[in-house]
This record gives structure tokens, C-alpha cells and sequence, in this order.
């Protein structure tokens, strides 16, 4: 009969990491790069093209980044005044900004050349963005009150919106329909204006010097639900309802100056004054993670391939967080751009998240469709202690896995196997056998493996049994060896703390099961 190796019994444990698998996400965009600029950044933009670049506004100039290595590109400084929501254009080849002056200016991004010049607000332009859907349009939101839509190619404004009695800071056209825009204005309110008809469609929030002013909006990629943010507090609209707060949060503690989706909109991730970033999950609105800053968040953006996180602050201080993207994350595109003429040959292609493996030297075997093809199977090489087993050496295989309990020895075997091969023993009677005969240095091992795990609830009832075994077969020798008294003696501590542990248990059962007792008479 062929031997069976020892299985591993697997045992339920709660986790001891306090990271769960969300916030080891975020925990790997780590070794942040900070960058100083002169004044606070006030806008930060990352390009829907690759390779990403992004820009990045402070004081009188938008600078564009290299993501790769964190250097500057480009620099425009062609503002009049301080420049204002720097902003790149979907082709990657635009870049729009504003400036305190009133003025709205296209750049072309290499040339750094003004291309168009939009001059019709009277007072500072916060809010510049290209429309995702009609790249050829430009929304503007300035402290005039007023909401433009710019036709770039003729340089002239669209629609204008009259609706907020106060600064509009925020603002963004749909990205299922262009003509649907929503803004957001230190009045407190929530607009959403529609070009047809250049009407304000819907208000959300009530115009009132006691409610905060709207920093920031955001809508969704589906057009039906939208974001706010005003003070500590973020508001979720639903507006198919006609504009209704369907929720309300409130995890900051200072005022939420920037709102940003990951790349599928799962996530969303908002700063704040208490220099802190916080990650939502969207269908639940709770905090999956929190990142930390040495200064106020003004801005906050995150790359469309989610390798950069980017956040500006009032100091003057970019930090970029960098993700290094795992081979099984790469796209289809990426694998085929970086290698293959020969996937091409075999018009074969990996699917999403596949790697590309290369064969080396290995040629398809030759032959008839009706050969039959008999495959040989490597043995399974055996573990040290089932090698021992299989020849009956108990001793031997039980010090193969208590190895890493002698003394200034590194940790090599699991608990979990060890106790499988005791189990073992257990069941072809051989434990006694095992444990017999050994001096102080081969004991030692096997009395801290059962101080360590006799209050562990895995193996607290094996660690009995091996206790009596031991206690029962070298009680006579106590007092022969300094060591093995010690061991011996700190079991018993340990045994006595835990039942101790388990009278009190047994005592605040008691007194719960009172405790529920009473209400449910007091109930009936």
C-alpha cells in the first residue's frame, strides 16, 4: 500500500492584520514625492491620454508633469494675474486655464503657444474644463456669478447661466450629455443648467447665509447622481428624483476641498482642510482607507490608469504617491505594445489580466492525431517528517518539525504542521514512543512549543494531552536541570492565568444571561 502524507489540518483564525484587502490597495501607492512650489497649489489635472501627464496650477503658471519621473515638461506663464484650474484636454494637446483677471486662455500644450483667448467674465475664473463630449467646448465659472460655455474654434461664448447670487468655485458638464451642467456656489446651492434652454433645470439646497458655502460638485459617470461638498459635510443628489439629498456624510473635520473618482467611479476620494484624504466606497459611502498630509489639501487627483495619486497643498507642497502596476494588471495593449511580433504571427492574443509567456526552446510534439500519448507523472517528492514517518522513525520525525522551538533557531515549520504530525503520532500510537528518551536539550523544544500554544484554542486540547504524556514520563528527573524546571514552571503559570481568565469568562456570562433575563421580564 502506497503512503499517505500527513494533511495539514487547516484552522480557522481570526486575522491579526488590521489591513484588509481595500486598504492594502491604497497602502501600495506609497513613497511619496514631494515637490515645493512657491505658492499653494490650487488645481491639479491629469490627462485622459497617455501617457497621463498631468498639470499642475500655482500662482502664475501651469506646470506639466512627467509621470514616470516626476520632472517638469512644460511650463506656461502667460497669465496676466494668478492662474486658475489648469485643465487638459481630452487628446492630451489642449490645456485650458483661467486667471484672477477674468480672462479664460487655450494653450497649446507643447508649443505652450496661446491659441485662443476668452475674455468676457469680469471677475476671477475658478473653474475651466473642456467638454468630454464636444472637445471643441469650454465651460468657465467665475466670481461674477455667471456660468459660460465657450465655442473655442470661434472664440465666442455659447450660453451663459444667471442663477447664483454668489462666487461659482465648482463646476462640470455631463459626460453623458453636453448640454446638461452642473455647478456648484458659495450661495450653498446646487444648479444644474441645460444649454438648450439656458434655464437653471433644478436647485439643490437652500440659498441661506447659515448653510456652508458649495466647494466642490461632482457627478457621476451615469448623469443621474451628483456630489457636494460644503463644510465637513458631502451630499449625494439624486437627480432623476428631481434633485433629492438621498445622503449625507460627514467624516472630515474641517472643510472638503476637493472630490475625485477613481478610474471605474467605485471609489471616491476627498480632501480636506484637516489635511487629511479619505477613500468612500460609493455603495456604502463608508471610509475603506485614510491617507495622511503634512499640510491642508487644496486639490486632489488620481490617475486614469490609478498609478498616481497627486495632492495639492495650501503650503505650496505637491505630494505624489506612486503605485507600481503588477504584470497581471497590465492591459492587452500594454502587452502587445511591449513585446510581440509573435503573438501577432500566431494571431494569438492574452485576454484582460493574462501575462504573455515565452517558451524557451519548446517545439510542439509531432505526430498522427491517432497516436496515443501516454503522460508520465513526476512522484511528489515527501516532506522530511513524512520520510521519517514512512520508516517508522517517530522521534526523528517529531524533532524534524520542532525545530523552530529550540533555542536561537529561525522559525521554519508552522504550527499547524507540527500539530498535524502530533496528531499523527497520536493515531499510529507512536507519541509515547516519540517523546521517550530524550535528554534536556531535545526536550527543551518540545516544552516551549506547549508554553507557547496551551492557551491557543487550536491546539489548547492536543497541548493537554502532550502535557500529561510529558509530565507523566520526566516528573522524575525534575530538579536535575535549571532549564527544563523553568519550562516546566512557566507552563504552569500559564495554565493557572488561563484559568483564571475562564472564571472571570464564566462570571460575565452570568451576569449578562442576569442582565437579559430581567429585560425580558420588564418587556412582558
Amino acid at each position: 500500500m502506497e503512503y499517505q502524507p500527513v494533511v495539514v489540518q487547516s484552522h480557522s483564525r481570526p486575522s491579526t492584520s488590521k489591513h484588509n484587502p481595500e486598504s492594502r490597495h491604497w497602502r501600495q501607492f506609497k513613497q511619496p514625492v514631494f515637490i515645493k512650489e512657491y505658492a499653494p497649489i490650487t488645481s491639479i489635472h491629469f490627462s485622459p491620454s497617455k501617457p497621463h501627464r498631468y498639470a499642475v496650477t500655482a500662482a502664475t503658471r501651469v506646470q506639466i508633469y512627467a509621470p514616470r519621473t516626476q520632472k517638469i515638461t512644460k511650463t506656461i506663464s502667460r497669465f496676466k494675474d494668478v492662474a486658475r484650474s489648469g485643465t487638459i484636454r481630452q487628446d492630451g494637446k489642449l490645456v485650458v486655464a483661467g486667471d484672477d483677471s477674468g480672462l479664460v486662455q487655450v494653450f497649446d500644450i507643447n508649443s505652450r503657444a496661446i491659441l485662443r483667448t476668452l475674455d468676457s467674465h469680469k471677475q476671477p475664473v475658478h473653474v475651466t474644463k473642456f467638454s468630454t463630449l464636444s472637445p471643441t467646448q469650454v465651460l468657465s465659472c467665475s466670481d461674477d456669478t455667471t456660468v459660460k460655455i465657450w465655442d473655442v474654434p470661434s472664440q465666442s461664448s455659447i450660453s451663459t447661466f444667471v442663477g447664483h447670487t454668489d462666487y461659482v468655485r465648482s463646476g462640470q458638464i455631463s459626460t453623458t450629455n453636453p448640454h446638461y451642467v452642473l455647478t456648484g456656489s458659495y450661495d450653498s446651492t446646487v444648479r444644474l443648467f441645460d444649454s438648450r434652454s439656458g434655464r437653471c433645470e433644478m436647485v439643490m439646497g437652500e440659498s441661506s447665509t447659515k448653510n456652508a458655502p458649495v466647494e466642490q460638485v461632482l457627478l457621476f459617470p451615469s448623469g443621474t447622481v451628483a456630489l457636494s461638498s460644503a463644510g465637513p459635510i458631502i451630499k449625494v443628489w439624486d437627480l432623476v428624483s428631481g434633485g433629492r439629498c438621498i445622503r449625507a456624510v460627514s467624516n472630515h473635520q474641517k472643510t472638503v476641498t476637493a472630490l475625485t473618482f477613481d478610474a471605474n467611479a467605485g471609489r471616491l476620494l476627498t480632501g480636506s482642510l484637516d489635511q487629511m484624504v479619505k477613500v468612500y466606497d460609493v455603495s456604502t459611502y463608508k471610509v475603506v482607507h485614510t491617507m495622511r498630509y503634512p499640510a491642508p489639501i487644496l486639490c486632489l487627483a488620481i490617475s486614469p490608469d490609478e498609478t498616481h495619486i497627486a495632492a495639492g497643498m495650501s503650503d505650496g507642497t505637491l505630494s505624489v504617491r506612486r503605485r507600481h502596476v503588477k504584470l497581471a494588471e497590465a492591459t492587452v495593449a500594454d502587452q502587445l505594445r511591449s513585446s510581440t511580433f509573435e503573438s501577432f504571427l500566431g494571431a494569438t492574443h492574452p485576454g484582460l489580466g493574462e501575462g504573455i509567456l515565452r517558451a524557451k526552446n519548446q517545439s510542439k510534439p509531432l505526430g498522427s492525431i491517432d497516436e496515443l500519448r501516454i503522460e508520465s507523472r513526476r512522484t511528489k517528492r515527501l516532506r522530511d517528517y513524512d520520510r521519517l514517518l514512512k520508516s517508522f522513525k517517530y522521534s526523528a520525525a517529531l524533532d524534524s518539525v520542532l525545530r523552530k522551538y529550540a533555542h536561537d533557531c529561525p522559525q521554519q515549520v508552522p504550527p499547524a504542521t507540527t500539530f498535524s504530525v502530533i496528531q499523527e503520532l497520536m493515531h499510529r500510537d507512536g507519541l509515547r514512543t516519540a517523546l521517550s528518551g530524550r535528554d534536556d536539550v531535545l526536550l527543551e523544544p518540545v516544552l516551549r512549543l506547549l508554553v507557547k500554544y496551551v492557551t491557543d484554542p487550536r491546539f489548547g486540547e492536543m497541548v493537554c494531552h502532550v502535557a500529561s504524556i510529558a509530565i507523566e514520563m520526566y516528573s522524575s528527573i525534575l530538579g536535575q536541570s535549571p532549564l527544563i524546571d523553568t519550562l516546566f514552571s512557566r507552563l504552569q503559570k500559564k495554565v493557572a492565568a488561563e484559568l483564571r481568565f475562564q472564571k472571570e469568562l464564566v462570571k460575565a456570562k452570568g451576569a449578562l444571561a442576569m442582565i437579559l433575563s430581567s429585560s425580558v421580564l420588564n418587556k412582558t
